[in-house]
């Protein structure tokens, strides 16, 4: 029974309507999270929290000899076992007089929704930017001079281009750089020649510039302790789905409600030849990647 006071719950309300806004105003806001650093490869069918996608590694064959006389000896492909834990479950749920007047109007476009995607966006990027700095190899502490702060964070990243470089990690890399870091490294002439500040999209994802093979973005998400990370997109990934959106009418308030839940997890992808197969057949996650590297700057007084 619906009083006079209250407003009617929705019956041609269209979640779908808000999923795709949704993502449409989510995806952009993600760094860590985003398809530059973390590959969404590994998503599967994803339904509740504490679900498991399975992630299986062939190990790579052995090649031989060919002689006539000893011919070939067939390998039986091994696989190494993965598993991607879906950990977090975070929600957004608002309430409206009245559900249709609010899709009409264009509601995920409000100021007060418009903050509560940005908070849900800062959650998932915020969880995937710890899993990719505590997995990723250390390199020495940057220690620049007063004068010569920009020189030393470019220096930095060649040197981290070196150490993947030495680890055959494919083209295709990213860097994501304190606000701090960006404020500092945008001087140097060959940063500044490369901004992308004038490219079309590249305010998505944090983008600040293309170098050295390297998709530059930032992020005012950084880890505690950690100013420079880089690395590969393959050696991590993140899964991630909302539920959906619902609606129905409040018991609490004279309104209606709209909410969806968001699962998300993610993990740093381990590789044979890369990482230590331990004798159970999975990988030992204690070790750093070698596919990504982080450094800490220690700024001059």
């Amino acid at each position: 029974m619906t009083f006079a006071y209250q407003a009617p719950a929705s019956h041609s309300f269209v979640p779908e309507i808000w999923d795709s806004e949704l993502l449409v105003a989510f995806d952009p806001l993600l760094v860590w999270a985003s398809p530059i650093v973390a590959n969404n490869k590994y998503e599967g069918d994803i339904r509740k929290q504490g679900d498991v996608v399975h992630i299986n590694s062939l190990l790579r064959p052995t090649v031989g000899d060919y002689t006539v006389a000893n011919g070939m000896t067939a390998q039986r492909p091994e696989t190494v076992d993965q598993k991607l834990p879906i950990t977090e479950a975070k929600y957004l749920q608002v309430l409206v007089e009245d559900a249709e007047k609010v899709q009409l109007a264009g509601g995920l476009d409000s100021p007060i929704n418009q903050q509560m995607i940005r908070s849900l966006a800062r959650e998932a990027d915020t969880f995937m930017g710890g899993i990719i700095a505590n997995g990723a190899t250390a390199l020495p502490n940057i220690k620049p001079t007063a004068g010569s702060i920009p020189q030393s964070l470019y220096s930095a990243i060649l040197d981290m281009m070196l150490s993947l470089d030495d680890n055959d990690i494919p083209t295709g890399r990213y860097v994501v750089v304190s606000s701090r870091v960006k404020r500092y490294l945008i001087e140097h002439p060959a940063v500044a020649n490369a901004a992308a500040y004038g490219e079309g999209g590249v305010t998505a994802n944090g983008v600040v510039a293309r170098l050295a093979g390297f998709t530059v973005a930032s992020t005012t998400a950084m880890p505690t302790g950690v100013d420079i990370v880089a690395g590969h997109s393959e050696f991590a990934t993140y899964a991630s789905q909302f539920t959906g959106f619902r609606e129905g009418q409040s018991e609490k308030y004279r309104a209606d409600y709209i909410d969806t839940l968001h699962l998300f997890g993610g993990k740093i992808v381990r590789f044979p030849g890369m990482d230590t197969k331990k004798t159970d057949n999975t990988f030992d996650e204690t070790k750093p990647t070698k596919g990504i590297v982080k450094a800490a700057v220690e700024w001059p007084a």
